[in-house]
């Protein structure tokens, strides 16, 4: 059953793919339906696989097999939290080494053109400290990144 709000990703064809990939990457997430195509439509066959349900650690989404022309942008992404460098270096290289791409401060995308946050508590702690030196240091070490260093981050914190 569809939940109440539920996040639709459109996809070209890949949905089930993409929906496989991220419940074996990401805690608490799950492919829990397939929902084949009643008849023809513009971007297939009677059959294809046109929805997937599935949750992103725990987020309910339903990826559509849209067709080409709807690409994903970087106003939406996925916010992952981590808790250590471990878990970010399994999340990003995941990503990353699956025909994703690198992008700047934690952010990288998917094969399909999904923005992901790998993003590391120490880092969403560090840019809200009550001491605005050691939150403007940590911002400043965060902007020169391209995956998040935890060590680095709260070194730029203690000063």
């Amino acid at each position: 059953m569809i939940s109440k709000n539920t996040i639709c990703l459109w996809f070209d064809k890949d949905a089930l793919e993409a929906a496989q990939f991220y419940a074996a990457t990401f805690p608490d997430s799950a492919v829990t339906a397939v929902h084949h195509a009643p008849g023809d439509y513009p971007a297939g066959k009677q059959g294809n696989v046109l929805t997937v349900e599935f949750t992103v650690a725990g987020i309910p989404c339903l990826g559509l097999n849209g067709g080409p022309g709807h690409p994903h942008t970087d106003a939406f992404s996925f916010q992952i939290a981590t808790e250590d460098q471990e878990e970010t270096d399994r999340l990003w290289n995941a990503i990353v080494g699956n025909g994703g791409q690198e992008i700047a401060c934690g952010w990288c995308k998917d094969k399909w053109g999904l923005s992901w946050q790998i993003t590391p508590r120490v880092l969403s702690e560090a840019i809200v400290d009550p001491d605005p030196a050691a939150a403007k240091r940590a911002f400043e070490a965060m902007m020169g990144m391209v995956k998040i260093d935890v060590a680095a981050i709260e070194a730029a914190r203690r000063g």
